[in-house]
């Protein structure tokens, strides 16, 4: 099969989703006027190792945020955000702040996550997750279409887990990461491997 995405798949479900996968889910924590947010974004990725740097991408839109969504309109007010990492065991609280809220709902409380402070930036963290990078703006790119937005920051804190260390190196599973696939599909990590590059 061929389509051209201005033409339309003929799916009855879009397929796009599901062919970049697995992709990490950036859990972005973010506080400003209307009060403290939590929402997951899995168009999210490190950028950059010095200075570390990452993105993650906003693509909808809420009637009262202005052509964009809450963490969008946070961080461009504040211009600091948190990343949380997502653990498989946290699979529903997560999957409970992706709501559409109005923007004065705290999806800490709404999902029923722990709510820590950064140490960086006033911002809140997801408490338990584990690991948490606290960031500064550093760009915010408007993307072709009605409402997608790119937002870059950089890294000026990080926490760990404590269980999530072992002999020196974060080790991923000890919480086996939750991935985004497709459509309502996700996938969590439990088999890891090395490879050992030519050269």
């Amino acid at each position: 099969m061929f389509y051209r995405p201005e033409e339309g798949h003929g799916l009855p479900h879009n397929p796009f989703n599901a062919v970049v996968t697995p992709r990490p889910i950036g859990w972005i924590s973010t506080r400003g006027a209307a009060g403290d947010n939590l929402a997951p974004y899995s168009f999210f990725n490190a950028v950059a190792y010095l200075p570390p740097q990452v993105m993650f991408a906003s693509t909808s839109a809420k009637p009262d945020r202005d052509g964009t969504k809450d963490s969008v309109a946070q961080i461009r007010e504040a211009k600091v955000f948190c990343v949380n990492i997502v653990e498989y065991a946290a699979r529903d609280v997560m999957n409970a702040s992706s709501g559409s809220y109005p923007a004065s709902v705290d999806e800490f409380a709404e999902a029923g996550a722990t709510k820590a402070e950064c140490t960086t930036i006033d911002c809140p963290r997801v408490a338990d997750a584990p690991a948490s990078l606290e960031c500064r703006l550093t760009d915010i790119v408007r993307l072709p279409g009605e409402a997608n937005y790119a937002v870059f920051g950089a890294v000026t804190g990080v926490h760990l887990r404590d269980d999530c260390l072992r002999d020196g190196r974060f080790d991923v599973t000890a919480f086996q990461p939750l991935a985004r696939l497709g459509y309502k599909d996700y996938a969590r990590v439990t088999d890891v491997f090395s490879l050992e590059r030519p050269g």
